[in-house]
């Protein structure tokens, strides 16, 4: 098993670890509804993208009107 030989500096290992960094993703608006949404994915409140009804998840009763 290797064993380094020298104990790395505190700049180095902090050089090493600007990299780690958690980024937020960016958010924007649906169109349709206003919710908020990340970019290049279908809308999970109105199933809409680019203006077009894409997505089949959406719960198609509570649109409909139906209750149950």
């Amino acid at each position: 098993m290797a064993v380094p030989k020298r104990k790395q500096s505190k700049s180095r290992r902090n050089k090493r670890r600007t990299q780690q960094t958690v980024v937020m993703p960016p958010i924007i608006h649906c169109a349709q509804c206003g919710a908020p949404i990340i970019p290049h994915n279908a809308c999970s409140e109105c199933g809409y993208y680019k203006g077009r009804k894409v997505d089949h998840t959406v719960k198609e009763k509570e649109q409909k009107g139906e209750g149950g």
